[in-house]
């Protein structure tokens, strides 16, 4: 059976480039989504299903290694962990440390002679396994050191940007207009008895499909902006 597993971290971001990079080279791919903010293996709903299912001669496909995890030492004991299950793991950006050129390494160790270099010999096929496992653990610090970049980048910039005057975030106490708040509003004004309609509070709720708490938030905005009319 083949995986393929995509990951984002807010629902804002898209996760069709990942699915559409698994799709083109496994079509038959099944496709695991998941919407996830953290950078550890744990507490991804989607992923713990999934690995609580594969078998043997599964395949899992990645887009990067940073779909796995984001975290060096998780993501390589996972990697390790499920290579010794016989899972087989594809990374689309990473293809140097799938678990099949990994397995190369294995066993594709220089023979011995039964001669006095066999002593060079096994160092060698020592360090070439040693490398591979190396490649590996690199690739996920890689991972790991990109997000505390990204997040010292973002750190940075709101800095900057509070130093040169300018408003980080919404101002207490101000109003957030989005469509719909604007929607809301109108459709209050429309039905609410205590404006141009003659439905109490409740009916209008139910009418126009809104929480309690966002109804009276935009209800008491309503009235504050018709008074400012």
């Amino acid at each position: 059976m083949i995986y393929g597993y995509a990951r984002i971290s807010t629902k804002s971001q898209s996760i069709e480039r990942q699915i559409r990079n698994i799709k083109d080279l496994y079509p038959t791919a099944v496709i695991v989504e998941e919407v996830y903010a953290g950078t550890k293996v744990q507490g991804r709903k989607e992923f713990d299903k999934l690995l609580s299912k594969v078998i043997k001669g599964d395949t899992v496909v990645f887009d990067s290694v940073s779909r796995m995890s984001r975290n060096a030492s998780e993501g390589f004991e996972l990697y390790q962990k499920l290579f010794n299950k016989g899972i087989n793991l594809v990374f689309l950006k990473e293809p140097h440390i799938n678990t099949a050129t990994y397995k190369k390494a294995l066993t594709n160790n220089i023979p011995m002679t039964n001669t006095d270099v066999d002593f060079i010999l096994e160092g060698i096929n020592k360090y070439l396994l040693s490398l591979a496992k190396e490649q590996i653990r690199i690739a996920f610090k890689q991972s790991e050191k990109e997000v505390k970049d990204l997040k010292q980048r973002t750190k940075e910039g709101i800095e900057t940007a509070r130093l040169n005057g300018k408003q980080i975030g919404q101002t207490r106490g101000s109003k957030l207009i989005t469509k719909k708040s604007i929607k809301s509003k109108k459709q209050i004004q429309k039905y609410s008895k205590d404006f141009d309609g003659n439905l109490k509070d409740t009916e209008v709720m139910k009418l126009i499909g809104i929480a309690r708490n966002s109804y009276y938030k935009y209800k008491k905005e309503l009235s504050e902006e018709l008074k400012n009319q």
